[in-house]
């Protein structure tokens, strides 16, 4: 999918294997300075996902919702991987500090952002690579929408 957009694509998956398996050809395409906005309501697989995606960047240490510490670093991969979620800023960024996520969308790392709706006009210079969308299926299962 490199260097063209072809609309979005639609996977359907039944585990948590498949999910991230989605995540990590996603990956594949990925370069510093890229930022995927991962959205879905709660329970929907979006740290499943960033999971898969990292792992295929070379994280190898575990990978966990950063939803009460807003912003986690994974440094262990071939590039420096920043998972955030802005869930606990339910009221947006407006009364935070301007450069609150800077350094988590700076242009040397790659970075995932759950719950990017929060934070309304609030990201902006960043280079969306791909907006994820992933809705319940039932069970395990899980559409996964990726606009590129």
């Amino acid at each position: 999918m490199p260097g063209g957009n072809s609309g979005p694509s639609n996977a359907e998956t039944a585990s948590a294997q498949e999910t991230e398996a989605v995540a990590a050809d996603l990956a594949a395409t990925l370069e510093p300075g890229d930022v995927v906005l991962v959205s879905g309501e709660l329970g929907a697989g979006k740290t499943t996902f960033v999971r898969g995606a990292c792992r295929a960047l070379g994280v190898r240490v575990p990978v966990t919702s950063p939803t009460f510490t807003i912003a986690r670093r994974y440094e262990d991969g071939r590039v420096p991987v920043s998972h955030l979620d802005l869930f606990r800023l339910g009221d947006g960024l407006g009364d935070e500090e301007p450069e609150l996520l800077d350094d988590e969308l700076a242009p040397d790392r790659i970075a995932f952002v759950e719950w990017p709706e929060v934070a309304g006009e609030g990201l902006p210079g960043i280079h969306v690579a791909a907006r994820v969308r992933l809705e319940h299926r039932g069970g395990d299962r899980r559409r996964v929408v990726i606009e590129r």
